[in-house]
């Protein structure tokens, strides 16, 4: 790496946004040149981040900062609705993106990977970026080859906007690549209250927690002949995302393509 890699974090006044803000700051490999955020109003992120000596103001519009803060990576904490057009924002002007928001939808995420193709520039679409909660989701993927009945819990605070989570759908997602799945009985089931039973991505049930006092949770249940096996990964504070944060934009910074998964660059 011959220079620091210049990194803006879109949606820095949430709380993912300021832990993000901290770490790339205090990384030395990187080189926080921007933040944005769709409530600012012109504030210095020394006095919000508390890291005294960052000469930096908050931007209100992403486009904009990518303007004229020229970052080289995007990381996006925004939220649903904003993220899509962001991480367009970050390909149009050559910038590789990493989102961490969910609730891209199929649609939005082929167009991203065509813009990426087009472009020549990278993205990195990352359900959840807890080092454990990616080895989690790998050890479900094989527990699954010999325990296909299986259901997804996850829990978080009751600030999230979507639900299931990202990392639910793609912890679903790739415990069917690995073998078909089961419904847990071959009974034809009776909801009572609609939904009581939870969603489903192919044949796994997932369900949604949503409570104040939680960050990020998630367990997989395999039932099998006389026995259960329950993977369970706990995020006890946002912290614990910052490492692979890191690692996805050293990963990602002259890469082309898309990538869905912290999976895929470990």
């Amino acid at each position: 790496m011959a220079g620091r890699i210049k990194v803006a974090v879109a949606g820095a006044l949430g709380r993912m946004g300021l832990e993000t803000v901290r770490a790339v700051a205090g990384d030395g490999d990187l080189e926080l040149v921007g933040a944005a955020d769709v409530k600012a109003r012109g504030e210095r992120l020394a006095e919000l981040a508390n890291l005294p000596g960052l000469d930096l103001v908050l931007d209100n519009d992403v486009e904009e900062m990518a303007r004229t803060r020229q970052p080289e990576v995007i990381i996006d904490f925004t939220n649903p609705q904003a993220v899509y057009q962001n991480a367009r924002v970050a390909l149009v002007n050559g910038i590789t993106a990493v989102i961490g928001t969910t609730g891209l939808n199929d649609f939005e995420i082929k167009e991203l990977e065509r813009l990426s193709n087009e472009k020549g520039v990278g993205v990195a679409i990352i359900p959840n970026f807890a080092i454990g909660a990616v080895l989690m989701m790998m050890f479900a993927r094989e527990a699954a080859k010999y325990l296909p009945h299986v259901e997804i819990v996850e829990l978080h605070h009751d600030q999230k906007l979507d639900a299931p989570s990202g990392t639910a759908i793609k912890t679903a997602e790739m415990i069917c690549e690995s073998t078909r799945c089961f419904t847990p009985r071959g009974v034809q089931e009776m909801e009572k209250i609609p939904g009581s039973r939870g969603g489903k991505v192919n044949d796994v049930r997932i369900h949604s927690i949503r409570l104040p006092g939680l960050v990020a949770h998630q367990e997989v249940i395999f039932g099998g002949q006389g026995q259960c096996l329950t993977i369970r990964h706990d995020s006890y504070n946002r912290e614990s995302f910052m490492p692979g944060v890191l690692l996805a934009v050293k990963k990602m910074y002259g890469r082309k393509g898309m990538v869905y998964g912290l999976e895929r660059l470990l």
